[in-house]
Order: structure tokens, then sequence, then C-alpha cells
């Protein structure tokens, strides 16, 4: 998780993080390779402990946490049965301590979007979990203030403390000097960077693909954990029209997506719901325009002259709109646009006041 990086980069050395996680990813067979299973390792400021699947069930992780020196339970997620299901069950069964607080972030998980998948499995855990008490005196991490909306509108009177803690960028963003992509091609680039499930929306952006008129390539990057899904995008793929070809490039490490960025015109994420969207400033600082859902804190971005956000129900035609527009644009238009993104991206992402939120999320929580 980026968020969770970003986190123990700027504020490892006044906090100790103690990291339970997988020790492989979602889909995978195999544990990652170089790490020590089923025991802590030392990971940059943080001492990880990655547990194999038979390691996470729920006493497992009750005894993990009782084993854990600790002052505060960092929570990543709302939905996560393992990780935040089971350490509050744990919670409410008396078989962890009721007495250290628990933090939760909820990571966009709130929005209407993104409740609006699997809604009835969601309402019904929902339902159970408010009837058990399973969310009573827990500290809420909104990175937005949209989001702080979001979690008073679902949790109600359970949501008693909400902060706002923005997500922390990368300690230092790599801002791509080169223009190289802006070039006088036939084609606009446009990329889709994100993990292919239905929260991302990429059937969304293939749709809108049909209605542009400008000659485009897109290319998709990006783990595909949902092969159903994927199946319905393929099919969608083979329906575009012969002005716009499509391209999956797979996976791309972290500290290559710069690299993939630079390569492009424009950035297209048209997710139900982030609640900070580390990509984003990623493509940004790439010197890219954005075209995304008003779903995430990124808003107002044609004001800010950083691109678009729009409301998905506008429909894929308005999105469409925005392409072909970036397309007919002159290319010292475009150069000049893309280095003032640079900029301006930079001045955003140098703000003390988000560490600042951050550290006092934990100190409040340990006061």
């Amino acid at each position: 998780m980026r968020t969770i990086s970003n986190v123990v980069d700027q504020l490892g050395d006044e906090f100790d993080f103690r990291i339970i996680t997988r020790d492989r990813d979602v889909l995978d067979d195999a544990p990652y390779p170089g790490v020590n299973v089923d025991d802590w390792n030392s990971v940059g400021k943080a001492s990880v402990f990655y547990a194999s699947p038979g390691m996470l069930g729920l006493r497992r992780v009750a005894r993990f946490i009782r084993n854990t020196p600790h002052d505060v339970v960092y929570l990543n997620s709302f939905f996560d049965p393992r990780f935040t299901v089971f350490p509050l069950m744990a919670r409410r069964l008396g078989m962890i301590s009721r007495a250290v607080p628990f933090v939760i972030a909820p990571r966009g998980e709130f929005s209407e979007g993104a409740l609006a998948l699997k809604a009835r499995k969601k309402k019904l855990y929902l339902s159970v979990a408010h009837a058990l008490g399973m969310y009573d005196r827990l500290r809420w991490q909104a990175s937005s203030m949209h989001e702080a909306e979001d979690i008073r509108r679902v949790m109600g009177a359970k949501a008693r403390e909400v902060v706002v803690a923005p997500d922390l960028p990368a300690v230092q963003v790599k801002r791509s000097e080169c223009t190289g992509h802006l070039t006088r091609k036939a084609a606009l680039k446009v990329i889709f960077l994100s993990r292919v499930t239905p929260k991302k929306n990429l059937e969304f952006a293939l749709r809108t693909l049909g209605h542009v008129k400008a000659n485009v390539e897109f290319n998709i990057f990006g783990p595909i954990e949902d092969a159903a899904y994927w199946g319905a995008c393929q099919r969608l793929i083979r329906a575009l029209p012969k002005n716009v070809s499509v391209g999956y490039q797979g996976s791309v490490e972290p500290a290559k997506v710069p690299e993939a960025f630079a390569g492009h015109d424009l950035f297209f994420l048209p997710t139900l719901g982030e609640n900070y969207g580390h990509v984003i400033p990623e493509a940004l600082s790439a010197g890219l325009p954005v075209l995304i859902s008003d779903t995430t804190p990124w808003r107002d971005l044609e004001r800010e002259k950083l691109g678009w956000s729009l409301p998905l129900g506008h429909g894929e035609a308005e999105f469409a709109k925005h392409i072909d527009k970036l397309a007919a644009m002159p290319l010292e238009t475009r150069r000049s646009w893309s280095v003032a993104i640079r900029q301006k991206i930079g001045e955003k992402l140098s703000s003390h006041e988000l560490i600042e939120a951050n550290r006092e999320l934990f100190q409040a929580a340990l006061r």
C-alpha cells in the first residue's frame, strides 16, 4: 500500500511501526521473494510480519495483536475480513484489550460508487456490525472533507470522532522533465494505470473511447484482479471503432511508473471512488493532465488547470469530449500546459500541513 509506505517513510523516525500483512499479493500462489515468511522483517523504517494464509484466522490475528507491543491499533480498511473485521471481532469478544485506541481508515470504501459494488452483502455486514457494537469508540481517519462526510453518512452516531488527515505523497515525487511524448503523432496516447477491478471502472473508460472522434492509442497498465471483469472489458475492446487502438501492457513496478507515464498525453481513471488516489499526483508529476471522476479528493481540476474531474452521471459522451478537446489542442499549447502542471503539483505536494495532520492523528489517539 503506497499510503502506508509513505506514512512510514515520513513518520518512522517518530513512531515505531509494526505492520502485519499477507506474504503475497491477492492472486499470487507464492510468497514474495526474499522475505522471511511468518516472521518479522526489517523493511525501511518499519518492522513487517509477512503472514502465510494459515496464520490469518481469528484466533491467530488476536494473538498477533496481544503479543505485539503497541499503543495504537491502525486498521487500513473497513471491509477487509482478516485485517479489520477479525481485529474488531477480537476486540468485541474480549480476546484483546478494549483499552488500546483503534484508528480505522476506510480508504474510500464509503463512497457511493464503492458501496454500490456488492451492495447487499455490504449492507448486511453493516447492519450486523452496528448491532454488535463492533465500531463503538473508534477514531476514524478521512483523507478529505468529502470522505469525512461519507463516513458520517454511513456510520451515523458511531462516527463520533472523524479526523481529516490527508494521505501523504511520496517523500520525493519524481517529476519527469521529458516532453518527448508530446509529438505530432497521429494518435493521442492515453493511459489507464490501476488495478483491473470493477471499482476502477475500466469498462466506463472503454465505453467512453467508443464516443471519441480523434485517433487514440489507449494503454492499460495494472494487474488483472477480476478475471470475469477483464473478460467483459475485452468484449468492449473488440467492439471499439477503428480510430481507437487498445493495448494491455501488464503490471508495472512502482519505480517504473514515471517511465510509463512519460510516454503518454493523458491519464484517464473514471474510478468509482478513491480516498486519495496516489496514481493521480504521479501522473500530474509526469506532466500529464488527468481525466477522472469526481469521486476522489482531486476535484476542481479544471479551475486549477490540472485536467478534468467530472461526475460519472454525466455519461461517457461528456468524458469523450474532453479527450477530443485535448487531441485538438495545438502542440505548443500542450507542451506549455505540461510544464505548468509539473510546477503546480510540485507546490501542492510540498505542504508540511499534510505531515502534521498525520502526526496528530496518532498523537491524539495516544492522548
